[in-house]
């Protein structure tokens, strides 16, 4: 999720009203040290391949398959349904929002596209092979991240909460609150979930967190600090926040808001 807006490319960026009240501090959620203290691991990371990304997209929600990054960018006026070629960073197919819409969190449910949109309150469906919008459904919070375990839908709206929801009527059907040894942790964003595990970034930091989810509890730290040189950075909104992975080769993806770069990483576990 991005709380900031941006004009004709700029990046001049004012922080919105909500973030100001929603997010009332912008503190780190969670410890590194006193997470590993009680047992959380934090993981770093070895850069495998790097592919080309556009960095005039606002990724917000990031998905892989056959091929293909399915991808969500944001920013009303810009928000679009991209598909990109993985080694080149080609768009081959895009739809764009209406102006109204932010887009945000993406998931595939076989052979449907799900995406969300941040304040508005309504997702849309596609049809993947076409990109034809099918269907449209409403949910009472904003959205920001979106993944699929294939069997619910798993849903954040910048809160400690994962939300789940049914596939096909997107009615909630439980949540969990996501807790670390120091307590909540906030700001949870753009979700994957792999090997059944949800992923989450956590907005405005390098970090991913590693989520058990039928409790909620922190299983482990990702710490991506330093993947994106600073030669490659625009503004304090160009944030880590798009992860993907393809489990038939088991390549683990990440990238960011205006991100030039995709990084296939492999998780490094601590000593």
């Amino acid at each position: 999720m991005q709380k900031l807006f941006m004009f004709h490319g700029l990046h001049m960026a004012v922080l919105s009203a909500f973030a100001l009240n929603s997010v009332s501090c912008l503190e780190i959620p969670g410890d590194i040290a006193n997470d590993a203290a009680h047992g959380i691991p934090a993981y770093s990371y070895r850069v495998l391949n790097t592919f080309p990304h556009d960095p005039e997209a606002f990724t917000q929600g990031f998905a892989f398959e056959d091929g293909y990054f399915y991808e969500s960018t944001g920013l009303r006026g810009r928000s679009s349904l991209r598909e990109v070629v993985l080694e080149t960073g080609e768009v081959t197919r895009m739809t764009a929002l209406a102006p109204a819409y932010f887009g945000e969190g993406l998931a595939i449910v076989g052979d449907r596209i799900i995406q969300l949109t941040w304040r508005s309150q309504v997702g849309f469906v596609y049809d993947k092979a076409t990109f034809e919008q099918i269907d449209q459904f409403t949910y009472p919070t904003e959205g920001w991240g979106l993944t699929y375990d294939g069997n619910h839908l798993i849903m954040s709206d910048g809160s400690s909460f994962l939300y789940f929801l049914d596939p096909d009527t997107f009615q909630r059907t439980h949540q969990v609150q996501v807790i670390g040894p120091g307590g909540p942790i906030r700001r949870l964003n753009e979700l994957e979930y792999i090997n059944g595990e949800v992923f989450a970034n956590v907005w405005k930091t390098d970090r991913i967190a590693r989520i058990e989810p039928e409790t909620g509890h922190l299983l482990a730290w990702i710490d991506l600090e330093g993947l994106l040189a600073p030669e490659d950075r625009t503004g304090s909104e160009d944030v880590l926040n798009g992860i993907a992975y393809d489990p038939g080769e088991q390549r683990l993806f990440v990238t960011g808001k205006l991100w030039p770069k995709v990084f296939e990483i492999e998780l490094v576990a601590p000593e």
